[in-house]
């Protein structure tokens, strides 16, 4: 079956095409557009390119799937029908750069592809069995009842690093649970296996992960809130708001745009919302900028720590996403001084992993710690791919 895997983002529009079957799954092709302003436009032109290849027609296409953020009162892998469309809607200004354009693009390939499964595939979906005392806030009822609690995102790289690190592990049986959590849901394993991801890019994330299943994480209701982001605050006394707006003079719009858009690494920086650029200035002797490093590692530690006592114990920590994958100086510094807990890592194996799967971890240690690219696309391909088998 060639499923398609389409990213929409506010303006832009990203693809990969796969083969995927019983033992089969290959990345065909991969394509983008920025600066989209219709979205059924740059669809149809790219339909056409992978005709002109000859890697697929129209018709060749049996799924398309849609990385979906966060809907209101519905997550999991599932159809893309009106139910989903509701549900995106329904959150469209918790997640303004990624709901709406979903929604479009979800009705655009109905239209333009109406032969091809649409099946959606929510980055909370990975979240759906934590404990509920892990996703309520301690906020009235009728808030809770309006949609308000921890959510989760990055699901799908987490859910990816669950499967990998269980493989890296040699836990073919917890490995085999997450290829068929969405479909079969958390199964019990006779010897616990926990691992700690740290999802550590533009957008940041730390999960908690027993037997391939999620027990907390660091996001929560939206994807501004837990680590410092690129230029989002991540978590704010929710006092600080009201505080700022009275003091500074700033309406309630000019404080969501500030904290989700001047804040994070910027924020405190001043340099820039680029881990690389903020390093570099730090490095350089910028004040400013060794903060926003330090106060990045020091949320990650503390994110990372909380899940601990959750979890029972550790057997695996992973680096993924971009600044985890390539920075040997900030896995070090996440790191350092935990080696009466078992994490040690070996500085040569650290240093020559850049961007690859690779272990970090000195030979021995009782926590194995991995650098895991993560693949979200063939994450997505593969759900689709169960998904749409399950229904045929």
């Amino acid at each position: 079956m060639k499923v398609l895997v389409a990213n929409l983002g506010s303006t832009s529009f990203k693809y990969r095409l796969f083969e995927m079957g019983e033992g089969v799954e290959c990345q065909l092709a991969e394509g983008g557009y920025e600066r989209v302003t219709d979205y059924g436009e740059v669809i149809r032109d790219a339909l056409a390119s992978l005709a002109e290849q000859g890697l697929a027609t129209e018709e060749e296409i049996g799924a398309v799937g849609f990385k979906t953020v966060l809907g209101r009162g519905l997550s999991g892998c599932v159809e893309a029908g009106e139910d989903v469309l509701e549900a995106l809607e329904g959150f469209a200004e918790v997640a303004p750069a990624h709901n709406p354009a979903y929604a479009a693009g979800i009705r655009q390939f109905g239209q333009i592809l109406p032969g091809a499964r649409r099946v959606a595939l929510f980055e909370t979906a990975f979240y759906q069995w934590v404990p509920e005392a892990g996703c309520r806030y301690a906020v009235p009822r009728a808030w809770c009842e309006a949609g308000i609690r921890r959510y989760g995102f990055h699901g799908a790289s987490h859910k990816f690093v669950a499967e990998r690190s269980a493989e890296l592990l040699d836990r073919e049986d917890v490995a085999g649970i997450v290829r068929e959590l969405y479909m079969n849901g958390p199964v019990d394993v006779a010897k616990p296996l926990r691992v700690l991801s740290c999802h550590l890019g533009g957008s940041s994330s730390v999960t908690g992960i027993r037997n391939g299943v999620a027990v907390g994480t660091s996001m929560g209701f939206s994807p501004q809130s837990g680590l410092p982001q690129n230029n989002r605050v991540g978590d704010l006394d929710s006092g600080a708001i009201p505080y700022a707006s009275k003091v500074l003079g700033l309406s309630l719009d000019e404080v969501e745009r500030q904290l989700t858009r001047e804040s994070g690494l910027l924020g405190v920086s001043g340099v820039g919302n680029d881990m690389r650029d903020v390093r570099a200035a730090a490095v350089g002797g910028n004040a400013e900028a060794q903060l926003a490093v330090e106060l990045f590692v020091r949320e990650v530690r503390r994110w990372a720590s909380s899940f601990l006592f959750e979890l029972g114990g550790l057997e695996g920590l992973v680096f993924t996403a971009g600044i985890g994958e390539n920075n040997p100086w900030l896995r070090e510094a996440v790191c350092a001084g935990l080696e009466e807990f078992g994490i040690v890592l070996d500085d040569e194996r650290n240093e020559n992993v850049r961007g690859e799967e690779g272990e970090i971890g000195a030979p021995g240690g009782s926590v194995r710690i991995f650098v895991v690219p993560a693949n979200e696309e063939l994450v997505l391909a593969r759900e689709v791919y169960r998904k749409v088998s399950s229904l045929n």
